[in-house]
């Protein structure tokens, strides 16, 4: 089945994904309820999951073939300190905190590439799956490094979008 198909087989799951993780916005280091989440659905797409990295940071570990090669997908996981005035049905329900920034989407986007790649296993070598806690400027990204990312997870190359 070709990718675009297959991936819009979920994609009623995707949108309950991204519902809820918008609704429950947490802020930098505080991001504990979606890493639970993020690391569930990796779990349940067999991925390895790895956890505590900056604290609530997640990675899901992918392997395929016998290729040495690697990369990291990443996403972003932390909502910003704005108050929510939508009305629809899954607007934030932590006063004060909103996805604003699109991290919901983007968490959303690489759970679907993470579901998509197990599934399929269309590729030789590792893709490490990297959840970045607190990147709206508290340096999230800055404390997984140190705290030994690439040491752990080495990668060739990493890949991360905006939406």
């Amino acid at each position: 089945m070709p990718i675009v198909n297959r991936v819009a087989a979920f994609h009623e799951d995707m949108t309950a994904w991204r519902r809820r993780i918008h609704a429950h916005p947490e802020t930098a280091f505080e991001e504990h309820r979606t890493a639970e989440f993020v690391a569930s659905k990796l779990a349940e797409s067999g991925i390895e999951v790895h956890r505590g990295l900056a604290g609530t940071g997640v990675v899901g570990t992918l392997k395929a073939g016998a290729g040495k090669r690697s990369i990291g997908l990443r996403a972003d996981m932390d909502a910003l300190r704005i108050h929510e005035a939508n009305g629809f049905e899954h607007r934030s329900t932590n006063e004060g905190k909103m996805h604003a920034c699109g991290h919901d989407g983007h968490t959303t986007m690489l759970l679907g590439a993470a579901r998509y790649l197990a599934e399929t296993r269309r590729f030789d070598g590792t893709v490490h799956f990297i959840f970045q806690p607190a990147e709206e400027g508290e340096g999230g990204g800055r404390a997984m490094v140190e705290q030994g990312l690439f040491g752990t997870f080495p990668v060739e190359a990493v890949y991360g979008m905006h939406n």
